[in-house]
C-alpha cells in the first residue's frame, strides 16, 4: 500500500508538470503527438484527434511529445514554426505549474492545520538568544535579510548558515527590534543552535490569510531546494546523499508507516506535505539551466528573443544530447545509491 501511494504521488506531480506543457502546447497550436505517463514500453494508449494518451511501464516520468520539437518539421503546427513567445511559454508551463499544484496542496495543507508561526516560547539558559536578550513571547520577523513567516525557517536558517552571525529582527508588544546572535555548536546533535524554543504552536486563518501563506509555503520550498543545490556545488553534501526515484518512494513509504501509528489523518497531512516538497522540488530542477532540462531549452530560447534569430538546431540539439547522456549518467548512479541504501 505504502509503494502504492508513493508511486501514485510521484505519478501526479509529473502528469501535472507534462499537463503544463500540453496545455500551452494546445493553446499555441501546436500539435501533440503523445502525452504519455511513465517511461519504456506503452502497456495502454488511445488516439483522440491528433494526440495518442499513453501509458508506460515505468511510472517514473512522462513526456508531452510535440511535433518538431527535437527535429525539423514541415508541419505547420510544428514547435518550431511557433512564435519565439509561443515556444517559451510552452516550455515555462512545465515548471510554472509544478509550483501552482504546490501551492493549491499547501492552501489545503494550511486550511487543515494552520502555520507553524515563529512565536518564541521560550529561550534556552545560557543560549546565544538568551544573551542577546531574546525572550518568550518574541515573534521572529526576519534573519538578515531574510523574511521569517514559518518558525521551521529559524532553524533552517542556522541549518543552511551554520555558525554565521545573525541579526534577528523581532516584536514584542508591538514593537520591533534587532538583536545580534552568534549560534553556538551543540555536540549532542552535530550542528549550531541559536537557543529559540518553540511549542509547535500553529495557527489557522481565513480563506485570504491562507492563501497568502500558501504563496509563503511555495517559497519556503523554492528557497530550502536553492540553498540544499547551493550546497551540493560547495561540497557540503555529496553526491551519495542524492535520492532519485527510487529514494523518494522509499522515503514516501517510511512516512507513511510512521504516520499510521497516528490514524489516516496524519497520513494524508504528511503525504501533502511530501508532495508539497516534491512539486516545489521538481519546479526549482526543471527551471536549472542545464541542458536537456526546461531552463537549458529556455537559456536557447530566450537567445533567440535577443538576437531576433534561431540558434543553430545541430549545435542546440547536441548540446541536449551531451546534456541528456550526464542526465542519464547521474541518474544511473543516483539510482544505484538509492538501491544500495536499501540493503544497508
Amino acid at each position: 500500500m505504502r509503494f502504492l501511494i508513493a508511486i501514485l504521488i510521484f505519478s501526479l506531480i509529473i502528469l501535472f508538470h507534462e499537463l503544463g506543457h500540453f496545455l500551452l502546447a494546445k493553446k499555441n497550436g501546436i500539435r501533440v503527438n503523445e502525452f504519455s505517463l511513465g517511461l519504456g514500453p506503452t502497456l495502454f494508449g488511445v488516439t483522440k484527434g491528433e494526440t495518442k494518451y499513453s501509458l508506460k511501464l515505468f511510472p517514473f516520468g512522462g513526456a508531452c511529445m510535440m511535433e518538431g520539437e527535437d527535429e525539423e518539421s514541415d508541419d505547420a503546427k510544428a514547435f518550431g514554426k511557433k512564435s519565439v513567445w509561443a515556444r517559451i511559454s510552452v516550455v515555462a508551463a512545465g515548471p510554472l505549474f509544478n509550483f501552482i499544484l504546490a501551492f493549491a496542496l499547501a492552501f489545503l495543507l494550511i486550511c487543515c492545520i494552520g502555520v507553524d508561526v515563529p512565536n518564541v516560547s521560550d529561550v534556552s539558559k545560557g543560549s546565544p538568544a538568551e544573551a542577546a536578550g531574546i525572550q518568550g513571547g518574541d515573534v521572529i520577523v526576519k534573519i538578515n535579510q531574510k523574511n521569517i513567516h514559518f518558525y521551521r525557517e529559524v532553524s533552517m536558517y542556522t541549518f543552511f548558515y551554520p555558525g554565521e552571525t545573525l541579526d534577528i529582527t523581532y516584536e514584542r508588544n508591538g514593537e520591533r527590534r534587532v538583536a545580534t546572535v552568534t549560534p553556538s555548536y551543540y555536540e549532542e546533535d552535530g550542528r549550531y543552535r541559536i537557543g529559540i524554543l518553540n511549542r509547535h504552536e500553529r495557527e489557522k486563518g481565513n480563506v485570504l490569510t491562507n492563501l497568502k501563506y500558501s504563496v509563503y509555503e511555495v517559497k519556503y520550498w523554492i528557497w530550502s531546494t536553492l540553498q540544499s543545490l547551493k550546497m551540493l556545488v560547495t561540497g557540503r553534501v555529496s553526491a551519495n546523499e542524492l535520492s532519485g526515484p527510487v529514494g523518494i518512494v522509499k522515503s514516501i513509504g517510511d512516512v507513511y508507516e510512521t504516520s499510521k501509528e497516528d490514524g489516516s489523518f496524519y497520513i494524508f497531512i504528511n503525504m501533502l506535505n511530501f508532495a508539497i516538497l516534491l512539486t516545489s522540488n521538481l519546479g526549482v530542477m526543471n527551471l536549472l539551466p542545464l541542458p536537456a532540462l526546461d531552463g537549458g531549452r529556455l537559456v536557447f530560447l530566450l537567445l533567440e528573443a535577443v538576437r531576433k534569430k534561431k540558434v543553430d538546431p545541430e549545435k542546440e540539439g547536441m548540446v541536449h544530447f551531451v546534456g541528456i547522456m550526464l542526465l542519464m549518467g547521474l541518474m544511473v548512479l543516483v539510482m544505484f545509491n538509492d538501491i544500495r541504501k536499501l540493503f544497508l
